[in-house]
């Protein structure tokens, strides 16, 4: 809602700081602000415990199916990044995505089932970066580290084979799932085309965990609610263009 690409540009990063050259006046100097766009790649780092049946028609039941797990998929969106500089060398970053639904897929017991459910995430960070180099230098690498606040929203289970072994023919059911705040480490680097363009890679991790809910609803009205924790730890990298004012 990475691995690889994040490599990618972790490695890309590494290789342009050592031919960085200065330039011209740039625009990425203390007082200036910048605006991002490009391609949002997440790489999900974790997987579901199993499925816990939490109550059935209110009564608490609390039956764990052994067996059963899922995870969440890699997904890709449009990134964008916003970033006020403080001074030459520290910015503060807003960085988000337009919001796409992420598919949670079974494992063990549930793989006989594939895409189970999706859910759109929110998935915003706020990051403190320091920008090594002078402002005018045409390679600037940075760090972050920062705060982001998840939430889940617009869930839904769409396998049908699920649902019907879930409730029964003719019942229902929704998924939620649970919201946190999450620490978020970050690399990247700016490289100068001109005095305002220039090309921003970044990469960042977020120990990011959500308790997935599943309320259903049998044809004769009785109400199962079942728990899981799902593990996400995206690893969220970014390729875009930007412009400096």
């Amino acid at each position: 809602m990475w691995k690889i690409h994040g490599a990618g540009i972790a490695a890309g990063i590494c290789a342009m700081s050592l031919g960085v050259a200065s330039g011209s006046a740039c625009a990425q100097s203390a007082g200036s602000f910048s605006v991002s766009t490009g391609w949002t790649h997440a790489v999900i780092n974790g997987s579901a415990d199993p499925l816990t049946l939490v109550s059935v028609g209110g009564k608490t039941v609390n039956q764990t199916e052994t067996g059963t797990g899922g995870h969440a998929n890699d997904a890709n969106t449009l990134g964008v990044m916003l970033e006020y500089y403080v001074t030459d060398h520290i910015g503060v970053a807003l960085q988000g995505g337009y919001p796409i639904y992420l598919d949670f897929e079974g494992s063990g017991a549930f793989a006989k089932y594939g895409v189970i459910a999706h859910a759109k995430p929110g998935v915003p960070q706020l990051n403190v970066r320091y920008h090594f180099f002078e402002a005018q230098s045409k390679f600037r690498p940075f760090v972050g580290i920062g705060v982001n606040y998840t939430w889940i929203y617009n869930g839904a289970i769409t396998n049908s084979a699920f649902l019907h072994d879930s409730v029964g023919p003719g019942g229902s059911a929704t998924v939620s799932g649970s919201s946190s705040w999450n620490p978020v480490f970050e690399i990247g680097g700016n490289y100068k085309l001109s005095k305002h363009w220039s090309i921003t890679g970044s990469l960042a991790y977020m120990p990011l965990k959500t308790t997935l809910t599943l309320t259903g609803t049998t044809a004769a009205g009785v109400t199962l609610v079942s728990k899981a924790k799902v593990g996400l730890n995206p690893l969220i990298s970014f390729v875009g263009v930007t412009y400096t004012f």
